[in-house]
């Protein structure tokens, strides 16, 4: 009978069974992430898990940091290790070295989770795009001084518009210090406000050459340039997160470069026809102001300006022949009319019926006596007649008999 041992020398013993096992030290697991969790230490927890079973997996921060992409629950993986038992727990576990989506490359993977992030939060949108200056004076390439790309650039630049300055802003744009120089680059040119417009980019090559116009850093750089950016990666089908972020993409960096500028043939040929326009212009307005002089020339006033004057005060000799006879008519006919109201007031004067034999007779105080009961006997009285005025007393006074009737 064997003696007892302890768990964690039970522990010990399973691991190291299963550290000797070759099959066991280099396994390839595909399967579904479920339960994952990186923590802040660096290190990634996480199962692996089939229709029937699941295995616990730890990646830890050295192997997790070559990772392309950013694991996720629901994700086919297919995944590299080694499996061994963690003597604390007594479970054993899958040590990943290595993890790949399953029927997709890592940065394909990794390229899609960026792209609809940055989409989501609006890195993309039109309405933050900034026109393209029509006629820079001074660009910006960042990109590398030695590749034939910059040397596309600057020859189609100095071919199309020799006009613009240009600048060239060294940058290594492969490997793992690229993203970070193209960044500084853009900031500095920014920073300095060294130019009006910006052309980032390389040559072709494969996706991992082009890894550092996809990187997250470098499109919040693209994003945040005051300066429009004109993105020029690869060839025609290639398309990184730097197309998607920049104000233009350009399908090559020859096609940024001719996109950057106008063609000064082209401007010449616009020059030459608004040129032969404006001339043409010129002349028929100078055929118009000729024929117009030439009008004006022969025109009465022209040969002989006093004769409009003449003319002119003629004319207003007859209007003020005009306006006295119409005044004096005007006046003939109110002194007529003065005439007729006048004899019609002294006809209906009260003193044309004095003049007949009648009276006025009036109180001291001017009132009109119209009857005898407005006199009081002794009471003294006025008579007015045609020539003069009688004061008399009212000795008595009597009704007419056709009164005293009534």
């Amino acid at each position: 009978m064997t003696e007892p041992i302890s768990v964690t020398a039970l522990n010990r013993y399973v691991k190291q069974l299963l550290d000797r096992d070759v099959l066991l030290s280099q396994v390839l697991v595909r399967s579904e992430i479920s339960n994952y969790k990186m923590y802040p230490s660096g290190h990634h927890y996480f199962s692996l898990k089939d229709a029937e079973s699941s295995v616990r997996c730890v990646m830890f921060r050295r192997e997790a940091a070559s990772l392309r992409f950013r694991p996720e629950n629901g994700m086919k993986v297919i995944v590299s290790g080694r499996v061994s038992v963690f003597p604390r727990d007594g479970a054993y576990q899958l040590y990943c070295n290595t993890m790949v989506p399953d029927g997709v490359g890592d940065l394909a993977a990794a390229f899609e989770q960026l792209k609809n992030r940055l989409y989501q939060e609006g890195l993309f949108d039109p309405t933050h795009k900034k026109p393209i200056p029509a006629y820079p004076k001074t660009i910006a390439l960042v990109t590398s001084p030695a590749g034939a790309a910059v040397r596309d650039m600057l020859r189609i630049l100095g071919a199309r518009y020799p006009l613009a300055k240009v600048l060239v802003v060294p940058v290594r744009v492969q490997g793992e210090e690229a993203p970070g120089e193209i960044i500084q680059a853009l900031d500095l040119v920014n920073a300095c406000q060294a130019a009006d417009l910006i052309i980032t980019g390389r040559g072709g090559g494969s996706m991992e050459d082009l890894w550092a116009f996809n990187d997250e850093g470098v499109a919040r750089a693209i994003y945040r340039s005051h300066i429009p950016i004109i993105s020029a990666v690869g060839h025609e089908p290639d398309v990184t997160i730097a197309d998607f972020v920049a104000d233009l993409r350009a399908a090559t960096p020859s096609n940024g470069a001719e996109l950057a500028v106008p063609d000064q043939g082209e401007l010449r040929e616009t020059l030459l026809h608004q040129y032969a326009r404006l001339q043409k212009g010129m002349e028929r307005s100078l055929q118009g102001r000729r024929e117009r002089l030439t009008r004006l020339s022969s025109s009465p006033f022209l040969r002989s300006p006093i004769r409009p004057i003449q003319e002119k005060r003629m004319a207003l000799d007859y209007l003020h022949q005009r306006l006295l006879h119409s005044g004096e008519r005007r006046v003939g006919a109110e002194r007529e009319r003065l005439g007729r109201l006048a004899a019609g007031l002294d006809a209906l004067s009260p003193f044309k019926v004095l003049g007949r034999g009648y009276a006025i007779t009036q109180t001291d105080d001017g009132s009109v006596v119209s009857t005898i009961e407005q006199v009081a006997l002794g009471e003294t009285l006025q008579v007015r007649l045609a020539d003069g005025t009688l004061h008399c007393t009212a000795q008595g006074k009597e009704k007419h008999k056709w009164q005293k009737k009534s």
